[in-house]
């Protein structure tokens, strides 16, 4: 059973959004609906961090502090990077290649693999939570992946 629903960059995208975009209200309804149902909410630092800096190339300030007021106006919702987390990244970046498997550009900050990391660092039990994500392809090489829209508590 689903328990923990981590968010990559495009939903959380979608939730800081404007309420006239259509997909972006889509996915405030879907998210009210999991958290209704008792399920927890967690932004990973790397996935803030993306799309923080996104944002803030894109001027768009009203995004940010909606993004702000989301991530940390819950506790327990902002997943911090540590040590370990940073270490395990490394290993499984470098696993993915040595098996002919890359994630991204050999220079790359890769965030689908420090994303994936953090929550195997966390302890995270894979049975009870999903990353809702855009790019199953790639994080789901490590972690429990499925985009948004499929995901039900």
């Amino acid at each position: 059973m689903i328990r923990v629903i981590v968010l990559d960059s495009t939903p959380l995208g979608l939730l800081v959004q404007r309420p006239t975009v259509s997909l972006a209200e889509q996915c405030r309804i879907w998210l009210k609906g999991q958290l209704s149902l008792g399920v927890k909410v967690v932004v990973p630092e790397i996935v803030y961090y993306e799309l923080r800096r996104e944002l803030l190339r894109l001027q768009r300030h009203r995004a940010v502090d909606s993004l702000i007021e989301f991530t940390h106006g819950s506790i327990g919702r902002y997943l911090p990077i540590t040590t370990s987390a940073m270490d395990l990244a490394a290993e499984l970046w470098a696993k993915a290649r040595q098996q002919g498997k890359p994630t991204a550009h050999p220079h790359a900050l890769d965030v689908d693999v420090i994303l994936s990391a953090q929550l195997i660092a966390a302890g995270l039990d894979p049975a009870e939570f999903v990353v809702a994500t855009s790019n199953l392809s790639h994080i789901s090489m490590f972690v429990p992946a499925a985009s948004w829209e499929t995901i039900t508590g």
